[in-house]
């Protein structure tokens, strides 16, 4: 066994160890009593040496042995840290089975990306970061470029079919995404990386590690990084701020108490979303992207002037996870957490100085519009978010004979203010003030109060309490699982855009039960099932009224106390892991009533979040995925998915029923898979991978989807030597879609009909386009860094 500075200048290297700190978040189920050969040989090696521990990681990586009641999949140290620095973390799983991740840019800088797993969306995965939630309080999504930067990522893992009983995350029934932070070391020193690439890429990061304070045992790091790039397409550069810190002690045999978190600062570019026509047209080029320059003469009156589309946005996420042993049987576990984030989402929009609406009212005096030509003049149209949350889960465990039981409260508080305002633009497309924050510099009426087109605030308060066991028979080979989740939630809110609305308040109650079972049928297989219940109530714009400020209608009519989606979910699988391969099966079922389907509407030129209600869904399928060993160096790893789901009944639209039962259900590709092959022997390292993606329906009625698609990104460097203080310096390339391919990544806006169709009462009912990402293209981007 090594020394400790010897342990120390390996974690350097690799930039972690592995984790020794549980949160509340992270369930004792997949934590036995006894571990298979396998892992005991995995523990061993860890403890030896924890660059030698990585290397030897199945599939590179991308696969390890599990030991829970559900389907879970992880990524590691040792293959984040071969992505490129900038990827997010729906990059960093995009090859496990059951993950789509639709990207608008290379390098994940943009936004504009989303992620489906088993063809659910984005807002029905939750997020969980050591313990603490990161959804948007407001729509459930998550933005995965704001969370952490890689070099701080111990592992991210995906549980495909349902969270943990102890989750605080209200929305996941596509499953939950757990995030965990390497640990501080207990050497001071430090890790720095500088990237440069294609489209002006250039990022810094630096990484600062206390060491052990004095004799307190309190030990952390703190990092920074800087990174900006180009639009691959079209006009734009963006722009990334960031700080993750965390700081850890330990006392007693088994007590630790955390404090961490991230800031993050950006302003991003937008990436047009184009209709299937538009595509087909004009490409990555044309009228697909923004413009260079500002013209009111060209064919979209000045309103597609980049700068006027700029996007900032400020958060900071803090947890503080604990975990108090107070005696041999019984623990207990917390979390308080606080979140903060504010941004505005702005677009290009042509404004009359007349004939407009406040709410339903009509205004009283012209607005003054400088540079307005004919009553008209340009203006941006802003669509800000602030919101706060703050909460904490805590969970008591008691350890008795082959039970260990857990009894827990969860508490969220949440507060959401959005506004749709307008700034002035000046003959030369200038619009001060992105953020939107200085009123003076908005469109403001005669009385002084600024022109809006909507604005709307809620404050949501979630009660939850879970009861369960987890029990152990047979020493440890038969493991069943029971538990019990009691939600209430609470929303209130108010429209303060005059009309019929003004206050739109709901409350909802859900009791949660679920049951899961593993069996270890030797020391290489085991078997496992489960049946777990979810629920989400719809995203808090779905109970506001919309109106059009040009006419006062109401293009969207909120509803108090709109029906929830609800889900039950089963999986059967099996499992084998031996000293060369590691490997899983998945055969799964979702039932769901009210489904939530998540959309965009355009207010004036603002890309606004909505929610589609597609009432009953089935989703069916199997996932597969399979890791080698290292064998001369080399693993192999491969995933893949087969994916039935279908819509269960006809849906009302314009006052009549579309067709849509036994459609496919959109975002949801009948078949994917991946497969990648790495090499490590120590200074020599290199992965390539390639992803394939079948076809994905983008209207409910079956009538527009994309095609398949096929990519693949290689990265390949070297380790060298400790040089002085410098500990294992390495230069790493990594290539994003080596082949150019350019096509259409995912659909972002899903539409009910994108033609014409006749209904089952014989109307006609118009078609909508829906709107779609567009890949990001051939991007190389080279990094050099070091520990120190």
């Amino acid at each position: 066994m090594v020394g400790p500075s010897a342990l120390v200048r390996a974690q350097d290297a690799v930039g972690s160890t592995h984790k020794v700190i549980p949160t509340v978040g992270q369930t004792t189920q997949q934590q036995p009593v006894a571990l298979s050969a396998a892992a005991k040989e995995e523990t061993i090696l860890v403890r030896g040496d924890v660059a030698a521990a990585l290397r030897q990681q199945p599939g590179g990586g991308l696969i390890r042995a599990e030991q829970g009641d559900r389907s879970v999949s992880s990524v590691d140290r040792e293959y984040i840290s071969r992505q490129p620095p900038t990827a997010t973390a729906f990059q960093l799983i995009s090859s496990l089975p059951g993950a789509t991740v639709s990207t608008s840019d290379p390098f994940g800088f943009s936004p504009y990306s989303d992620l489906t797993v088993r063809g659910l969306g984005n807002d029905a995965i939750g997020y969980v970061l050591e313990g603490m939630p990161l959804n948007d309080v407001a729509y459930y999504t998550g933005y995965p470029s704001q969370f952490a930067d890689t070099e701080n990522y111990d592992s991210v893992s995906l549980e495909q079919g349902s969270a943990d009983l102890d989750s605080p995350v209200l929305n996941a029934a596509g499953g939950l995404m757990t995030l965990a932070f390497r640990d501080p070391s207990p050497r001071a020193g430090g890790y720095v990386g500088i990237s440069y690439g294609s489209y002006d890429t250039n990022r810094e990061f630096l990484r600062l590690e206390t060491g052990e304070i004095g004799h307190t045992g309190i030990r952390g790091f703190v990092s920074y990084s800087h990174g900006a790039t180009d639009n691959w397409r079209g006009p734009g550069r963006d722009t990334r701020q960031h700080v993750d810190f965390k700081f850890l002690k330990s006392w007693g045999a088994d007590s630790h108490a955390a404090i961490l978190g991230s800031w993050n600062s950006t302003i991003t570019s937008y990436y047009p979303q184009p209709t299937l026509a538009s595509w087909k047209e004009e490409g990555i080029g044309g009228a697909n992207n923004l413009a260079a320059s500002y013209n009111i003469n060209d064919a979209e009156g000045g309103t597609d002037y980049w700068r006027l589309w700029r996007a900032p946005e400020r958060t900071l996420y803090v947890g503080a996870p604990v975990h108090l042993s107070l005696t041999g049987r019984l623990s207990f576990d917390v979390t308080p957490y606080s979140q903060f984030a504010y941004g505005n989402v702005p677009g290009g929009s042509m404004l009359s100085e007349s004939g407009l609406y406040d709410g339903t009212q009509p205004l009283g005096a012209p607005l003054v519009l400088p540079d307005a030509v004919d009553g008209t003049a340009v203006a941006r149209a802003n669509y800000t978010q602030r919101s706060y949350r703050s909460g904490f889960n805590a969970a008591l465990h008691y350890r008795w004979s082959w039970n260990d039981l857990v009894l827990g409260y969860w508490y969220d508080y949440s507060d959401d203010n959005e506004q749709d305002s307008f700034t002035p633009v000046t003959d030369n497309g200038y619009a001060p003030d992105i953020w939107a924050e200085t009123r003076r510099d908005t469109v403001l009426l005669s009385d002084g109060r600024p022109f809006l087109a909507g604005s709307q605030h809620a404050v949501s308060q979630t009660n939850a309490l879970f009861i369960g066991d987890h029990i152990a028979l047979a020493g440890d080979r038969l493991t069943i699982d029971a538990g019990f989740k009691a939600v209430m939630l609470t929303r209130g809110g108010v429209n303060a855009m005059p009309g019929p609305q003004y206050r739109a308040d709901s409350s909802y109650f859900e009791p949660l039960p679920r049951v899961g079972m593993r069996w270890r049928l030797d020391q290489h297989s085991q078997i496992f099932l489960n049946g777990t219940t979810n629920f989400r109530a719809p995203a808090s714009n779905a109970f506001f009224n919309l109106y059009d400020p040009t006419s006062g209608a109401i293009y969207q009519r909120g509803v108090a106390n709109t029906k929830p989606e609800y889900s039950i979910s089963e999986e059967l699988g099996y499992r084998y892991s031996d000293r060369r391969i590691v490997g899983s099966l998945t055969l799964f079922n979702y039932n769901f009533t009210n489904r939530q389907i998540a959309t965009e509407l355009d207010v004036n030129g603002s890309l606004v979040q909505s929610t589609i209600n597609a009432g009953g869904q089935t989703s069916r399928g199997v996932d597969v995925e399979v890791g080698t060993r290292p064998w001369h160096h080399v693993s192999l790893y491969g995933s893949g998915e087969y994916l039935h789901a279908t819509i269960d009944n006809d849906i009302a639209s314009a006052g009549d029923v579309l067709p849509t039962r036994g459609k496919t259900a959109v975002r949801s590709p009948p078949l994917q898979a991946s497969i990648a092959l790495s090499y490590d022997d120590g200074h020599v390292f290199g992965i390539a991978s390639v992803k394939y993606v079948g076809h994905q329906y983008a209207s409910f009625m079956n009538d527009e989807r994309i095609p398949d698609h096929t990519t693949g990104d290689l990265s390949f460097g070297y380790h060298f030597s400790d040089i002085s203080r410098l500990h294992a310096p390495t230069l790493r390339m990594n290539f994003v879609n080596i082949t150019n391919q350019h096509y259409l990544s995912g659909v972002a806006s899903p539409s009910l009909n994108a033609q014409d169709t006749t209904g089952r009462l014989g109307t006609t009912i118009a078609g909508s386009a829906p709107a779609y990402y567009i890949a990001g293209g051939f991007a190389a981007l080279f990094t050099a860094s070091t520990g120190f």
